[in-house]
């Protein structure tokens, strides 16, 4: 499935006559390794959206505590609709009445490496981990750094999926857990969510 097929869920869902949000298809998967973004985004519900870029397309899930530095923690983590790379640049205000409607800004952005293996220890497609249910990585961000896993633990047959988002407990058990997000900076502008809301809306 081509990048346009796996954006059909987020072009039914918006109206770009209205949105800011990028229509996507004008940029092509460039770096060596593949990009992340964490963002926060006020909209019925507070929550943070974390995005893999898988191929040409980023992949979604809605994490309402945020990812955390803590080992400790696991964070739940529901998959929404594939988002256009663009995406990852995207900072505003989604107008009210639209799908999504509130403020977004980029808390985190940066590479990831896939770290998915089998039980015998060889690499094994990213893409592919995901489809099983369990894919680690390890981040590059301004903020988050280090080794990540998301593993799926209800698989939506008779329900909506969910996923737990871990880091992992090498290197110790300490950590910082996720942000307060009104106090929260974009790692793009420095802007917090109100400044965002003020300046964009």
């Amino acid at each position: 499935m081509d990048g346009a097929d796996r954006l059909r869920d987020y072009h039914g869902k918006r109206h770009f006559d209205r949105t800011a949000e990028p229509r996507g298809g004008g940029r092509e998967a460039q770096d060596a390794l593949p990009r992340f973004v964490v963002q926060i985004h006020d909209a019925r519900r507070m929550h943070f959206d974390f995005r893999l870029q898988v191929g040409d397309v980023l992949k979604s899930w809605s994490v309402p505590k945020g990812p955390s530095a803590d080992p400790r923690d696991k964070r739940l983590a529901v998959p929404t609709e594939d988002h256009p790379l663009e995406y990852e640049e995207f900072e505003g205000v989604i107008p009210h009445g639209e799908y999504g409607g509130g403020t977004v800004i980029v808390w985190d952005h940066g590479t990831y490496e896939p770290l998915s293996h089998d039980r015998r220890g060889r690499p094994v497609d990213f893409a592919a981990s995901l489809e099983r249910g369990h894919a680690t990585f390890r981040l590059h961000g301004a903020k988050l750094r280090g080794e990540y896993a998301l593993t799926r633990f209800r698989s939506g047959e008779d329900g909506e999926e969910a996923w737990l988002l871990v880091r992992a407990a090498k290197g110790g058990s300490g950590g910082r857990g996720a942000p307060d997000p009104r106090r929260a900076r974009s790692a793009r502008t420095g802007r917090t969510l109100a400044q965002v809301a003020q300046e964009d809306g």
